[in-house]
């Protein structure tokens, strides 16, 4: 698929951050030096990097979405004094997916596992 300039834009914004970054993030990063960008060209392109499995959209309890660009199966950890969200790689999940399919007679297309406690920034303070 050919992606167009401001497509591809956000795309690399995306795949260059070590964070998991919001729509309107992403639109005032790149307004800066791209001033003919608009946050509905943001949205959409967002819409569509997801559409495509270029990224992942990811939706938590009480907060707005977020975009990321790890694509592996993975679960998020939710610091509950800084707010700052970290990838966690789940093992076993496969294995732990097939028992409870086959225990509820199931099937499970995707899963989102969302934990939360204090990061090892804020254990230290």
């Amino acid at each position: 698929m050919k992606f167009s300039k401001q497509r591809e834009l956000i795309l690399n914004y995306i795949l260059n951050s070590q964070e998991h970054l919001t729509a309107d993030i992403i639109y005032g990063d790149l307004k800066k030096y791209n001033p003919e960008l608009s946050l509905g060209t943001v949205y959409r392109n967002l819409a569509k990097l997801t559409e495509i499995g270029a990224i992942k959209k990811v939706s938590l309890p009480n907060q707005v979405d977020k975009f990321d660009k790890n694509l592996d199966p993975h679960a998020h950890f939710i610091c509950d004094r800084c707010a700052k969200i970290v990838d966690i790689k789940v093992t076993n999940i496969d294995n732990i997916l097939s028992n409870i399919s086959n225990d509820e007679n199931i099937f499970i297309k995707r899963y989102d596992i969302v934990l939360n406690g204090i990061c090892n920034d804020c254990k230290k303070n």
